[in-house]
């Protein structure tokens, strides 16, 4: 049976295809339209999907859309009115595009795939969210929770699954709702919604948790977690433009950050505002497990919505919350619906039995050696072969070890929005220069982002606070990048690139059966320095998307201070851009070709 699941028409469109219970594929639209957070019908993504399952639209047994189009527009006609007429401008800016497009989107995907509305199906949002970490964890039974900005009402559930079902059994209802709370501050802080959240969670350490008493006193918090917020301290609900009232910045007694200012410097006052809504968040969250604890009796708990994507708060959740074992999926945000749309289709609706386990987050396309030398021949571009694998892995460890600066595109490209080492930039972690030479010449970022650390698997608990897996607990989310653990203390000046200002690093455990290539160089790279540890982050310049094929790699290559590019077992060295100075080569995007030059 082929399920194809879609999200779309909010941020991260994506598409992927389930084949009786296995994820085939799974991708976002933006890898291969080169748009950021490309909201639009995930056309291209559906062809990967089909092309890699082997399949076309006819052999799709059913279409899911991840939440229910018509309760959504009820939720936003519902709160229009009840804060009318502040809310005219924003009712009337979303009218036009849900009576233009969003409500009718099953005629709309029915046309554009050339399907009969029969095999439509519609998930809600959060059981979306709930299927796509229940059905890919390793858990026969688990506790799931979910939290986000909003879905159709929702914005937090507390659920049970046991086999092939899920059973939600409270919600938390908008405009009540932790993750607009945390966007709030997002904005506050001076950065942008949907974006700049992990900005706040990278600038957190290096302020204190002064202001947690006057967070407190706009929100009340149950004993489960539940959360009810004084809204006239926000305009989210009824804005167009701000999430914040006047009385916001009148509480705190300090306006909202310029924007044009936060790239600059870091304001003392916002670094504690971000350490306060950091620790909010996180005792919210814990109220929220020990309430599902206390609910289903289980050991176990799956997690998901985008609040899942603050790894701060899974270790901590991890390591303080009253569960032996957490699964989060590679993609818990609404990217991830796509997943969980299908997943819920196949198993809790149709009854079919569960598939196996999610191992590991590769997923997209990939490029044979074929196609990349075929598009370094065609623009004559310079490069060597390493034909031997372990004399390669040779060749870039001594690299790294050497300071230089590299790209990695090797094999399919991760699902979710963490490099894991197959579409990577690394570099040494054992070199303290390397943060800045990265943020300043390489990703073009606030120098106080920090970087992530790939360590083989094996070796994480010599050099991070993280405990090895066993089979009560398999720490699959460390495999996705979703924990932020401490480095241990003697190891921090070892690892001065890629330990944080307090002491932190978000590690990737890197497996040796899932990617073994990466495996083997990070492996290489320890027998050499004695660190197996590599520093890690997204092969792409700040703003675009992360790289899909070898123009998109190349192109990021030359627009950076890398040193190094390697696809596959193919070498492209820094010295020759000046031979290639005026090359041309096209890019792929939905629907035309752009020439872009390189230089």
């Amino acid at each position: 049976m082929n399920i194809l699941g879609l999200s779309f028409f909010y941020h991260d469109s994506s598409a992927c295809l389930l084949q009786d219970g296995v994820l085939i594929a799974a991708a976002e639209e933006e890898r291969f339209s080169r748009v950021k957070h490309d909201s639009g019908f995930p056309g291209l993504a559906i062809d990967f999907v089909l092309e890699r399952a082997g399949i076309t639209m006819h052999d799709v047994d059913y279409v899911v859309f991840y939440e229910k189009p018509f309760v959504k527009f009820e939720r936003m006609l519902i709160s229009a009115m009840a804060t009318f007429p502040r809310s005219s401008a924003v009712f009337r800016e979303s009218m036009q595009r849900w009576i233009t497009d969003k409500l009718w989107i099953k005629s709309m995907m029915s046309k554009r795939l050339g399907i009969p509305s029969s095999k439509l199906l519609f998930c809600e949002h959060h059981m979306s969210h709930a299927a796509s970490s229940f059905y890919t964890s390793p858990f026969e039974e688990s506790a799931i929770l979910t939290v986000d900005g909003a879905g159709e009402w929702s914005t937090a559930t507390l659920s049970v699954g046991r086999g092939n079902k899920i059973e939600i059994l409270k919600e938390m209802r908008f405009p009540h709702s932790l993750g607009l709370l945390y966007s709030a501050f997002t904005a506050y802080c001076g950065f942008e919604i949907n974006e700049g959240e992990y900005k706040l969670m990278g600038m957190h350490p290096y302020g204190e948790p002064k202001y947690v008493d006057k967070i407190y006193e706009l929100i009340d918090v149950g004993k489960d977690g539940s959360l009810w917020q004084n809204m006239r301290y926000f305009a989210y609900h009824y804005s167009r433009d701000s999430t914040l009232s006047d009385a916001f910045a009148e509480h705190f007694g300090k306006p909202a950050r310029d924007p044009k200012l936060q790239d600059k410097s870091l304001d003392p006052y916002y670094c504690d505002m971000a350490a306060s809504i950091q620790r909010v968040t996180e005792e919210v969250l814990l109220r929220m497990l020990e309430a599902l604890k206390r609910e289903t009796g289980l050991n176990n708990v799956c997690l998901a919505g985008g609040v899942a994507l603050n790894s701060v708060a899974n270790y901590k959740l991890l390591r303080q919350g009253p569960f032996d074992d957490v699964y989060i999926h590679p993609a818990p945000g609404d990217d991830g619906g796509c997943v969980g749309a299908a997943y819920w289709a196949y198993n809790h609706l149709l009854d079919q039995p569960r598939g196996p386990a999610l191992e590991h987050a590769y997923l997209g396309s990939e490029s044979t050696d074929e196609d990349i030398e075929a598009f370094l021949n065609k623009y004559e571009i310079p490069f060597e072969k390493i034909e031997d694998d372990e004399a390669f892995f040779d060749f870039v460890a001594h690299a790294l070890a050497d300071g230089k600066v590299c790209g990695w595109m090797r094999g399919r490209f991760e699902w979710g929005p963490r490099a894991l080492g197959s579409r990577s930039i690394i570099a040494d972690p054992r070199k303290t220069e390397m943060k800045e030479l990265l943020n300043a010449k390489i990703k073009f970022r606030e120098a106080f982002r920090p970087f992530a650390p790939s360590v083989i698997e094996e070796a994480a608990p010599e050099f991070f606070d993280f405990e090895a897996p066993t089979a009560k607990t398999k720490q699959y989310p460390a495999r996705f990048m979703l924990y932020v653990a401490p480095v241990r203390e003697d190891k921090r000046s070892v690892l001065p690139a890629i330990t944080h200002e307090d002491g932190s690093g978000r590690l990737q455990t890197v497996v040796k059966e899932t990617n073994p290539a990466y495996h083997r160089m990070i492996e290489r790279f320890g027998e050499i320095t004695g660190v197996p540890v590599v520093m890690n982050t997204s092969f792409n310049l700040k703003g675009e998307p992360i790289v899909e094929d070898p123009s998109h790699a190349f192109n990021t290559f030359s627009l950076s201070g890398m040193d190094y590019l390697f696809m596959n077992n193919y070498i492209v060295r820094a010295e020759d851009k000046k031979k290639i100075a005026d090359t041309r080569f096209t890019l792929r995007t939905e629907g035309d070709s752009v020439t872009q030059m390189v230089s």
